[in-house]
């Protein structure tokens, strides 16, 4: 933190000469004996000065020392942090990659280390809430379980689902899954963390993780121990090699220590929060490290706005020149804005802007507020969308004709429901910041979701043209109504509810048929 202290606007820094010009000033005045030397004998007026102490008493010349000197820190804008910009995204994307080789069944850590894997994942997205986060498996081959969702329950179903049986081929492939994850992370803007849980990197790979480049980065969490453990296989028992010996797996802590060694953040798997807690601090800074070119450095100086407010009250005292408050009060009433009753004065107008007084609510998380006193159009719609107000903030972003206005009109609209005029905002923000991921992400999605919506209006439209199998009447009494029976229709709904397939044989199927089509 110290080592980021600068001033924004230094120059004003200079201002601080008058003060120290003006004390040096005062200092000589009170000095009687400098007053007098010319005029008096130096051994006389040794004996007719009586003392200074009416110099030691605090006067108005003094607080206006002060409060040049406080003004001109302030002005200066006395900064040591950044602030993020409010239209990037607060939580970085996560994608989790879990180890599916058969090493991963090793009882060295209880019940097993996959197990111990599932529940740290659960912890992490319970500590990540609202946090976008995907699922990749890889052993010798390397698969998605579920790509970018901020639905934890639904992740978390899927990582209970996981288990070394599904994974079509042996081995263990790490370049191979950071290949697929960096392909499935292409399109997104917001640096994210590549998170590796296994209990090894095999040789070669490590290279491929500590070359790594690009706005993402790799974290390996370590499973199991250096003393290792048997190996379980799918049936319960414990796994044995062709000579009948029971494997046993140890966590390989060489080619960790060398990941940590070429740069790569490595740490252990523990028996409590302690790594769950390191992986959210590693993605956290880098996010910030990310970031900092997009934001802006937070300016401290308003701080010393309390202290100037101090000793301003102090020439109130009794005794002091009275015309410096008279002065005061009738700057404040011609500088101040007439009261109107569309934009009543308040007591902050003396001090903030109205554009730093909806800053000051936007971070406070009065989002409605700060819409109200937000002057600047740009943060007066990011107000009003942060709040809800959709409509409104559309409104407000229409009187710009810049990329980000239509850009997050596009937003606000999309929110509305209104996808047409969504497109159309999106594709002016793109004419004028060709090739902007976001901007064409929102687009194509809204794209997509509209030539959805058409089709299943043209289904609903059309007559069936489906013929029934068989006809039969009810004669009964000749109370009965003509019926139509379609035994296509019982067939399906008999096969669904005949149907018994878990999630983990879902993804052993899919993840079958991915191999199948990559091999050459």
């Amino acid at each position: 933190m110290i080592e980021n202290f600068h001033f924004l606007r230094p120059l004003w820094l200079f201002a601080l000469l008058a003060a120290a010009g003006l004390a040096w000033a005062v200092s000589r005045q009170d000095d009687a004996r400098h007053r007098w030397q010319k005029a008096i004998a130096p051994h006389l007026l040794e004996n007719l000065v009586l003392g200074r102490s009416n110099s030691r008493r605090l006067r108005p010349v003094h607080l206006t020392i002060a409060l040049i000197a406080l003004g001109a820190i302030a002005a200066a804008g006395p900064t040591w942090q950044r602030e993020p910009s409010p239209l990037v995204e607060d939580t970085a994307p996560l994608a989790i990659a879990i180890d599916l080789s058969v090493t991963m069944d090793a009882t060295d850590i209880a019940p097993t280390r996959l197990e111990r894997v599932k529940l740290k994942v659960k912890d992490l997205l319970a500590q990540r809430a609202g946090g976008r986060a995907a699922v990749f498996a890889y052993a010798g081959s390397a698969h998605m379980v579920l790509p970018l969702t901020d639905d934890a329950q639904l992740l978390q179903t899927y990582v209970d689902s996981l288990a070394t049986r599904i994974m079509p081929l042996g081995g263990k492939d790490t370049a191979q899954a950071l290949r697929v994850i960096q392909a499935a992370l292409a399109d997104e803007a917001t640096p994210g963390t590549i998170l590796f849980m296994t209990d090894g990197v095999e040789s070669g790979a490590d290279s491929a993780l500590a070359q790594q480049a690009g706005p993402h980065q790799i974290v390996v969490l370590g499973v199991g121990t250096a003393q290792g453990g048997q190996v379980k296989s799918a049936s319960g028992d414990y796994l044995a090699n062709a000579s009948g010996d029971r494997v046993f797996a140890r966590l390989d802590i060489d080619a960790l220590h060398h990941l940590k060694s070429a740069g790569v953040a490595v740490s252990t798997i523990t028996s409590d929060d302690a790594d769950v807690q390191w992986i959210i601090r590693q993605a956290q800074t880098h996010l910030e490290q990310s970031r900092n070119a997009d934001s802006h450095w937070q300016d401290a100086g308003w701080w010393l706005v309390f202290p100037i407010a101090f000793f301003s009250v102090l020439w109130f005292r009794r005794g002091w020149t009275i015309r410096w408050t008279a002065a005061l009060l009738a700057a404040s009433a011609l500088l101040a804005p007439p009261p109107t009753l569309a934009a009543p004065w308040r007591l902050a107008d003396a001090w903030l802007s109205h554009d730093q007084q909806g800053r000051l609510a936007f971070e406070r998380g009065d989002f409605a507020g700060a819409a109200d006193v937000f002057e600047q159009a740009l943060w007066k719609g990011v107000a009003q969308y942060r709040a809800g107000q959709y409509e409104a903030a559309a409104d407000t972003f229409a009187q710009l004709d810049t990329a980000p206005a239509y850009y997050n009109q596009g937003n606000a609209l999309a929110q509305l429901g209104r996808l047409a005029p969504a497109v159309a905002s999106y594709q002016e923000a793109l004419k004028r910041a060709p090739g902007w991921p976001e901007a064409q992400h929102n687009l194509e999605l809204l794209q997509a979701l509209i030539a959805k919506e058409q089709k299943a209006q043209q289904e609903q439209g059309e007559e069936p043209n489906e013929q029934p199998d068989s006809v039969q009447f009810d004669d009964k009494g000749k109370m009965g109504k003509r019926g139509q029976v379609s035994i296509a229709q019982q067939t399906a709904d008999m096969w669904m509810r005949n149907i018994q397939t878990t999630p983990t044989d879902l993804l052993a199927r899919r993840f079958s048929i991915e191999a199948a089509k990559a091999r050459p």
